[in-house]
């Protein structure tokens, strides 16, 4: 089919499509929160036999289910190549509730856009992906096997998903993959990416005292709170230069290639500060570093959370017994979660905070795939056929994900791509995707998986 075959295929499913989404939506399926997960599954479920797949629910493993799709190629289709889809069906918490314009959990469309928590980060895209095989079914069968993985806890750092892999590593098999996310930048280019960073997600907590005390022994108390941030401040200094030895041990220097390709991504500074309101320059300005090398080759630290003591309305004069931090790091190839964890327990007790304990919340490890793999030139080639402009495809994203799972354990070039755009709003208040975008990521799928086959022949 061409272009317009196509998207006039689209056309005719997409408002059963839309309806689909709108119940998969309505789903509260926030893992965080251990929220509607049973009967969420049993809608994924639902919706891959509607599409002619076959499923199993693997749950003997620890943690939320883990749904496994299955969909047979076509008498006309090559049954020795296969397609693997990774989605998860979990999502972020809601709140702050008093920021969302409509209801979290209640899908609303607004001038082209459908509102809802979820609508980007992932179930739009698991509906686009399913609508796609509905439309090659129809069409004379699927071109390839396809298969997925949908997951429930990705939300909350996939903490039991290696272990399904590993033991069903022979069921997961396939030639590629493609990922959960993606959607159009700044100047409407649909942005994807052929890896993603790792991450190492920590809690540090400093205790001082079995009780929260009067503000007034402060004369002689030490403070928790006051401790903490001190030895904050020694692991990144005013330069945002990350200050902790062995930080950057093992980092793997991008290829010529990844760079040359890193120069040439659109970004906007201008574009960027008004979308987030940003009130103070890029950090990467005072640095002399490309934002575009910053966002995708090196790693960072970001003190995500602070809590301690009283914050509550009006004043309590109080010196805390105690103060927690979150704070993450996202990595690059080469770093280690646990090493990360490790010298960063051994700078504290060199400065003298060896009392401040350190705990892995999540660790990740970074992932990139083979830039020169046959499939990852597919999907950028069939992208340029449905999307109007010209396509973008980064080394990895700046985003965490379990992907390197996946590398290592199946041994497969993954790109991901998706439904969103740039103000989407993951993971906050008012989260949406377009329905224009909705519209032609089905329409990438059907023509990515049109030609799937033939371009894994390449690699023979």
């Amino acid at each position: 089919m061409n272009k317009e075959q196509v998207l006039g295929c689209v056309q005719e499913i997409l408002p059963e499509a839309i309806d689909r989404l709108k119940q998969y939506l309505s789903y509260p399926t926030v893992s965080a929160q251990h929220k509607a997960i049973p009967e969420t599954v049993d809608y994924v479920v639902q919706m891959i036999h509607e599409a002619g797949g076959e499923t199993k629910v693997l749950d003997d493993l620890g943690g939320n289910p883990v749904v496994y799709a299955f969909f047979a190629a076509g008498s006309n289709g090559d049954a020795s190549k296969t397609l693997l889809y990774y989605n998860h069906y979990d999502v972020q918490p809601p709140e702050p509730f008093s920021e969302w314009h409509t209801e979290p959990f209640t899908p609303t469309v607004i001038e082209g856009k459908l509102f809802a928590r979820g609508a980007a980060d992932n179930k739009g895209d698991l509906v686009a992906r399913l609508s796609a095989i509905k439309i090659l079914q129809k069409q004379g069968g699927l071109p390839c096997n396809i298969k997925f993985l949908i997951e429930g806890e990705e939300e909350i750092g996939s903490p039991n998903l290696e272990p399904y892999l590993r033991q069903y590593k022979d069921l997961f098999a396939a030639d590629a993959c493609i990922w959960e996310f993606g959607g159009k930048d700044e100047s409407e280019r649909i942005s994807m990416v052929a890896g993603i960073k790792g991450m190492a997600y920590l809690e540090l907590t400093c205790t001082g005292a079995d009780i929260d005390m009067h503000s007034s022994v402060g004369a002689y108390v030490d403070n928790a709170a006051w401790r903490l941030v001190q030895a904050l401040a020694t692991m990144k200094n005013e330069q945002n230069e990350i200050l902790v030895e062995g930080f950057f041990d093992g980092i793997e220097e991008p290829t010529a290639d990844e760079k040359k390709v890193v120069s040439e991504l659109p970004f906007s500074e201008e574009a960027t500060a008004e979308l987030y309101g940003l009130k103070r320059p890029l950090i990467t300005k005072a640095k002399g570093v490309d934002p575009r090398e910053a966002m995708v080759f090196h790693p960072t630290m970001t003190i995500c959370g602070l809590d301690s003591g009283y914050t509550g309305e009006g004043a309590k004069t109080v010196l805390p017994k105690n103060a927690r931090a979150k704070v993450d790091c996202r990595l690059v190839p080469g770093q280690d979660p646990q090493h990360i964890l490790r010298c960063i327990e051994a700078h504290l007790k060199k400065h003298g905070y060896d009392d401040i304990t350190v705990t892995m919340i999540n660790g990740q490890k970074a992932y990139r795939s083979d830039f020169h793999h046959p499939f990852v030139a597919h999907v950028l080639d069939t992208a340029r056929v449905v999307y109007e402009n010209e396509p973008v495809l980064a080394p990895n994203s700046a985003g965490t994900g379990p992907m390197y799972i996946f590398g290592e354990q199946l041994k497969l070039p993954v790109v991901s791509t998706g439904v969103g755009w740039v103000g989407c709003k993951v993971h906050a208040p008012n989260e949406s995707i377009r329905l224009k975008d909705f519209e032609e990521g089905i329409a990438h799928m059907v023509v990515m998986l049109s030609g799937f086959a033939q371009a894994l022949s390449l690699t023979k």
